[in-house]
């Protein structure tokens, strides 16, 4: 199959609190990779140990070979996160390992590069993702894993309404060591109680 010049996928680009999220193109790869490195040392204590080859350009092309199956599939939509300002790549979000039938459920992972942390725009892309989860793809679970002593993402998570559920003892391989993680999920309901609340406060 050719190679398309961007992720294939039925997801929008979707605006609000200062970012717009929407599927990557091509022409992402040279900000892509320039983000990912200088934030390495900040992402790796997070991330599964990169590959030597991970911020070439022939890894970026299968990446996004890969984000047109699962969009092909139904089973993932992938997003850069670009400040709605200055159309910056400040990370990404992704709704990944999708599933229908009984479950209606998926994950979400993220990244934000070091030097856009702390300032919001993660917290918006989350929102963005979740009306895109709940509201678009009709989905009725979304859970996230995080590491213990990650603070950032703890705070993304309950502060989107996520709510801890557990400890997946041993769960992911992350930089090279098999790591516990802390299992958050948010469900349709107290998504949309969660906002209706939002608005009438005038969130």
């Amino acid at each position: 199959m050719p190679f398309a010049p961007f992720a294939k996928s039925a997801a929008p680009a979707l605006s609000g609190g200062g970012v717009t999220i929407r599927p990557a193109h091509r022409r992402d790869y040279a900000e892509w990779a320039q983000l990912r490195e200088e934030s390495r040392a900040f992402l790796e204590p997070w991330e599964p140990r990169w590959p030597s080859d991970d911020l070439d350009y022939a890894a970026w092309k299968q990446r996004l070979k890969r984000y047109n199956r699962e969009a092909a599939a139904g089973t993932g939509h992938a997003f850069m996160i670009l400040e709605s300002a200055s159309g910056r790549l400040v990370g990404g979000i992704s709704i990944g390992n999708i599933r229908h039938g009984v479950a209606q459920s998926a994950q979400i992972g993220y990244w934000m590069g070091e030097r856009y942390a702390g300032r919001g725009l993660m917290q918006a892309a989350m929102k963005l993702t979740l009306a895109h989860g709940f509201d678009t793809l009709k989905l009725h679970r979304l859970e996230a894993a995080c590491i213990p002593d990650n603070a950032r993402s703890i705070r993304v998570l309950e502060n989107a309404g996520f709510r801890r559920e557990g400890l997946l003892r041993s769960y992911l391989r992350i930089n090279g060591v098999w790591r516990d993680h802390l299992l958050y999920a948010l469900i349709a309901g107290e998504h949309r109680a969660n906002t209706k609340e939002a608005k009438v406060w005038g969130a």
